[in-house]
């Protein structure tokens, strides 16, 4: 078994686009004619984040269904170091964290209210990560 894909309901479409291609690394790609718009942005060939835009106005006291993060891994040093250096060129703010006896660094965007983008790699990548 493996994470297909997840999918993101949000406001700001184009914002999020933005943000999974030009800082992530995503590629936008080929998105089945839905009545709705949005994207697919893919990573190795495969859409793995499917972007919806909401149709919905936000109403308060309303729960509504959520993702509570996506979390991606990059193993290699220099992807991470790739990875950061476009954070810091897009000016995309950002909190890390150590995983306890992991030896692992977590890197968490908050995109919107209810959206967080974690990114992970060994803790010997991720030697710049502090933010």
């Amino acid at each position: 078994m493996h994470l297909d894909h997840a999918t993101i309901v949000t406001a700001d479409l184009d914002a999020t686009r933005r943000f999974f291609v030009d800082v992530a690394g995503l590629t936008d790609g080929l998105r089945p004619p839905f009545g709705v718009g949005g994207h697919w942005l893919y990573a190795d060939g495969r859409p793995v984040i499917h972007l919806v835009d909401s149709t919905l106005p936000y109403q308060a006291g309303r729960t509504s269904p959520r993702i509570d993060h996506i979390a991606f891994r990059l193993d290699d040093g220099e992807a991470w170091q790739a990875l950061l250096a476009r954070m810091e060129r897009a000016g995309v703010a950002y909190q890390t964290a150590d995983v306890p006896l992991s030896g692992e660094v977590q890197l968490f965007v908050a995109l919107a209210p209810s959206v967080v983008v974690e990114f992970v790699t060994a803790a010997r990548n991720a030697a710049r990560a502090a933010h």
